[in-house]
């Protein structure tokens, strides 16, 4: 009896153990996506970044924010800051650096384009900026110091068959430049690139014009919908070339609102974020109204969102 006792004790046991253990691996293998920490663009902030670094810095990380990308800005370097300068204070913060936003060319807005108003009640004025078509070698060798691993080219002319392949060129060679500086150069898309201009897709261009290894993608997930076109598309058609994502939520009308506000449904993206070869995504939204209560918002919503997946 003593040996039968033993023996259903045991079966038990592992019948239970079993159990757990199929349990286990049947709910990992239904799991979400295992998300990186949450990113902004300080885009988001572009008036705010300016007036007070430090201060908009410490009420991202309040937010809860943990990875940044900056941007270009009206001060020289990065927001009147040194490379290292403006690592040290990310870290001190409890934020880490990952990319960096760039021009392609000398900054011109589309025809008919109106800028938003800044704090005073005028159009917001962008200064002459450095670009990748006369600058590159500086900007790659700016971004590098920093000791960040992406240089992100944020638009470039694409208007015309000739301006697509000026700035296939452009990106081939400041590519080239940051391969050789340790850097990853990246595109970051608006809704235009999946337009037909001449007969090209600018997007689909750049994509078989350029190697990986030189040229990797920023999926603007808001300008993709925008441009009706599927994320999970483009990243089977091009696995692993999307290392960085904008996470852009606009309404019905077209208007950019904070994260999980809006019309899109972000969920069979983010299931398929493993396909794009997804490091790090970056929430963002252009010149906000209430830029604070905003990107609090945002985070806060896409923490629910996950739950979701």
């Amino acid at each position: 009896m003593n040996t039968r006792r033993k023996f259903l004790q045991q079966a038990a046991t592992l019948s239970i153990g079993g159990t757990l253990l199929s349990h286990s691996s049947w709910a990992n293998a239904f799991a979400g996506p295992n998300l990186p920490a949450p990113g902004i663009q300080l885009f988001t902030l572009f008036n705010e970044m300016d007036i007070d670094t430090v201060g908009a810095l410490q009420k991202v990380a309040a937010a809860g924010y943990k990875n940044i990308e900056s941007a270009f800005s009206k001060q020289s370097g990065f927001y009147g800051k040194k490379p290292k300068e403006f690592k040290s204070l990310l870290k001190d913060m409890g934020m880490d650096w990952r990319s960096h936003h760039v021009v392609g060319a000398p900054l011109r807005l589309p025809p008919g384009y109106k800028l938003p108003l800044g704090p005073d009640g005028q159009p917001v004025k962008f200064p002459v900026m450095k670009n990748l078509r006369d600058n590159s070698q500086e900007l790659v060798d700016m971004v590098a110091e920093a000791g960040i691993e992406y240089i992100v080219c944020a638009n470039i002319p694409i208007n015309s068959a000739d301006e697509i392949k000026e700035a296939a060129a452009i990106l081939q060679k400041a590519g080239e430049q940051a391969k050789k500086a340790g850097l990853q150069l990246v595109y970051h898309n608006h809704a235009t690139e999946f337009n037909t201009t001449d007969g090209i897709v600018s997007y689909d261009y750049f994509l078989t014009q350029i190697t990986a290894d030189i040229l990797k993608m920023e999926l603007d997930l808001g300008w993709v919908f925008k441009a009706k076109k599927n994320p999970v598309d483009i990243f089977k058609n091009n696995k692993g070339r999307f290392p960085l994502l904008h996470v852009k939520d606009m309404d019905a009308a077209g208007n950019i609102v904070p994260f999980g506000t809006g019309s899109y449904d972000f969920k069979e993206t983010f299931k398929n974020v493993d396909i794009a070869g997804m490091k790090y995504y970056f929430l963002e939204q252009d010149f906000p109204k209430n830029p604070f209560e905003d990107i609090k918002t945002s985070i806060d919503k896409f923490e629910i969102f996950k739950k979701t997946l």
